[in-house]
């Protein structure tokens, strides 16, 4: 009777499958494909943030010496 019931909650050709079909090798491969197109992505927009950033940055240094007339700075 415990044999019975242990092969009823694990069933072995649906719970622990020892061949990989075509459908889960295609399956896996679309996870792992929108996995990194996801994180390409995200350090995309990483990228463009930061690129951003550095820009309003260097506007700031730019009006902050030109406020002070700092030629050192304004050759950049």
């Amino acid at each position: 009777m415990a044999l019975c019931s242990f092969t009823r909650m694990f069933p072995q050709n649906k719970r622990f499958p020892t061949m990989v079909t075509g459908k889960r090798l295609a399956d896996l491969g679309y996870r792992a494909f929108t996995g990194s197109m996801m994180l390409l992505t995200v350090y995309g927009g990483y990228m463009c943030v930061m690129r951003g950033y550095r820009f309003v940055q260097k506007q700031n240094q730019l009006k902050l010496a030109a406020e002070n007339q700092d030629p050192e700075i304004l050759k950049d």
